[in-house]
């Protein structure tokens, strides 16, 4: 394995900015240092002066699609997009084809990531209205897997969850992560019927109003009351709306919450007023809505009333988007910016570098208790990310490298570039060059 020193630096870790020398070694961050000699191992040499050094981004939630729906995407690919972007590790989601509603039939996904995914990596088990007991075998592996998806609101196939008795009973006895995304089909199905009582055709513009906040109010409120009622460690996913943040606290450290939020880049970027032109190309579930949210959202981020930011990437192919919109497909193809997003909102003078890191670093290490990640410290894999913030970067068609080809942020100009990805040690991206020899490994969990 290729080592690395990489000189003069600046660190971003644990809410504070140093420069330093780092030594990676074996795959592990070997040592820190303000200045480190000469070294007799054979070492690759990196001059970080002017540059950041910040721990790899985790995604604790991506769609990438495989098996099943490979025309949009593979693991394989939207790793490699991941890698770019300066994610290196995901954990993704049960509704693929068939869904990961087995032990065997997750484990398979496990399988395909061994052999294609750049990143590291973990999976959801998936539940249904009957699988219970399939979904309480994952206590045995609790070391293994991120943790049990519960789909609130409708999905892929037969995962929706909306029996009280299944509901009950995997909150009970759950020893693992319950994340859940949380709205309520008998709302959305009202909200339809009304927005669609005139008869005329409905459009991009109306998902939020169909998909509205109450959808989403209702289905996280009843899933925290089922939580509290059993202690169980839960996890709402893609927060979206003002009215569901007077659900969190931020009256205590992440370490001791039993339940945590997520928000995702596109919530806090994009707003309704942005359906006038890019349309379905920003439909997805729950919707984006309007600007008041996205105000808000930030707010709570800040605040830390919102634990963690990520992606729920999920690409779908271009003339699935451009359907009608009853017909287009919802999910945004995003996990290959979503850190460069950060820092555009970073030079906007929204958030500082140090909580980017601990919202897309730390906070997910921590809340998912993930092993010796997320952290720039002396003894933990070294899954590290350079960034040159006085270099721009445009997303264009061509530079992409989501199997689905496209973006809702393309001609976008961020004003960093990501210019090194280093996944247990080895330098996977840099400057352009990929090392593809060598595959991510297996995220464990300290629990």
């Amino acid at each position: 394995m290729q080592n690395y020193l990489i000189r003069n630096i600046q660190i971003v870790n644990e809410g504070s900015i140093r420069t330093a020398d780092i030594l990676l070694a074996n795959g592990r961050i070997e040592r820190i240092a303000p200045q480190i000699g000469s070294v007799k191992e054979n070492y690759t040499e990196i001059n970080g002066e002017g540059k950041f050094l910040l721990p790899g981004c985790i995604d604790d939630q991506v769609h990438f699609r495989e098996p099943g729906l490979t025309h949009k995407a593979t693991i394989g690919s939207e790793a490699k997009a991941a890698v770019a972007g300066g994610v290196t590790s995901f954990m993704e989601m049960p509704n693929t084809i068939p869904n990961a509603l087995t032990q065997d039939l997750l484990e398979e996904k496990y399988q395909i990531a061994a052999r294609s995914s750049l990143t590291n990596y973990s999976f959801y088990m998936g539940t249904s209205n009957n699988n219970t007991e399939e979904v309480l075998r994952t206590n045995e592996k609790k070391k293994d897997i991120c943790g049990v998806k519960i789909f609130m609101g409708a999905s892929t196939g037969n995962m929706l969850v909306d029996n009280p008795n299944t509901l009950d009973r995997v909150f009970a006895e759950s020893e693992l992560l319950i994340a859940t995304h949380c709205e309520d089909e008998t709302i959305i199905k009202r909200n339809r019927e009304r927005v669609s009582g005139s008869g005329r055709e409905l459009v991009p513009a109306d998902h939020p109003l169909i998909r509205d906040e109450e959808a989403c109010y209702a289905s996280s409120l009843y899933a925290i009351q089922i939580a509290k009622k059993y202690g169980t460690r839960l996890h709402i996913l893609h927060i979206s709306t003002e009215k569901e943040l007077s659900l969190f606290t931020n009256l205590f450290p992440l370490k001791d919450k039993r339940i945590t939020s997520e928000v995702c880049v596109h919530h806090l970027h994009f707003t309704s007023a942005d359906y006038a032109t890019l349309g379905n190309r920003i439909k997805c579930n729950p919707a984006i809505k309007a600007p008041h949210n996205k105000e808000a959202l930030w707010k709570a981020l800040l605040d830390d009333r919102l634990d963690i930011i990520a992606t729920d990437h999920a690409p779908h192919l271009l003339e699935e988007k451009e359907m009608p919109y009853e017909k287009a497909h919802a999910g945004l193809p995003l996990v290959q910016h979503p850190l460069l997003l950060m820092l555009h909102y970073h030079r906007q003078g929204k958030i500082s570098l140090e909580k980017i890191v601990e919202k897309m670093s730390h906070a997910v290490a921590d809340c998912f208790q993930v092993a010796q990640r997320g952290y720039i410290r002396e003894g933990y894999y070294a899954d590290l990310v350079i960034a040159d913030l006085e270099q721009p970067y445009t997303v264009t068609r061509e530079n992409l490298l989501y199997k689905c080809g496209w973006s809702p942020l393309e001609g976008f100009r961020f004003p960093a570039t990501i210019t090194h990805t280093f996944i247990n040690g080895r330098l996977v991206y840099g400057n352009g060059v990929w090392d593809e020899s060598q595959w991510g490994e297996r995220l464990r969990f300290d629990r």
